[in-house]
């Protein structure tokens, strides 16, 4: 019985814990809605759909519970949708390690100035711009730390919406405020 209580305690402290903002680091800068976002290199390049960035840190648990999620939405909307995953770690991995990771063949970047310039400090974080690389959405994924609660599937619904020209959506405090791993070159 005390195993048990002691194993229930601890995953309702990881899920209290989780559910805690992140802290905004004392340099942050907020990036709003609709902010154009210059990108170099690759990213740059191509216009003609939107562009997805999953912000992703191998050794945060919680970007960890998301793969299954980000895969699904690459499946459902890769078409529609340029993704692109950014490697938000100081160790070195290669693009392939983080490729068979997720079983996908989606470009890897390992540029950290791309989270400054979405304002992002945390992982996992979802950026989703428009075809003129605007702001659309940055924000969690889901509400839950497994992102299993279809109501609150922030990312597809974000993409959805700029998929069906909606302008703004109005997303509440758990989309935007940021929850997880703070970034490795965070001081706090």
């Amino acid at each position: 019985m005390l195993l048990f209580s002691a194993v229930g305690a601890l995953f309702w402290y990881n899920e209290w814990v989780y559910h805690l903002p992140t802290p905004v680091p004392e340099n942050y800068k907020p990036v709003s809605q609709g902010k154009l976002i210059k990108l170099n290199g690759p990213l740059d390049a191509d216009h003609s759909k939107p562009l997805f960035l999953h912000f992703f840190n191998p050794d945060c648990p919680c970007s960890r519970f998301n793969i299954t999620n980000f895969k699904s939405l690459v499946k459902r909307y890769g078409s529609q949708v340029d993704f692109v995953i950014v490697v938000m770690n100081n160790k070195r991995y290669t693009a392939n390690e983080i490729q068979n990771k997720f079983d996908l063949n989606v470009p890897v970047l390992f540029d950290a100035s791309i989270a400054a310039s979405c304002g992002v400090y945390s992982t996992p974080q979802a950026v989703l711009l428009d075809t003129e690389h605007k702001l659309y959405y940055r924000g969690n994924y889901n509400s839950s730390r497994y992102c299993t609660d279809e109501k609150t599937s922030y990312a597809k619904i974000a993409i959805v919406g700029l998929l069906h020209n909606h302008t703004k959506i109005k997303f509440n405090q758990l989309a935007l405020r940021a929850y997880g791993c703070r970034l490795p070159n965070c001081n706090q």
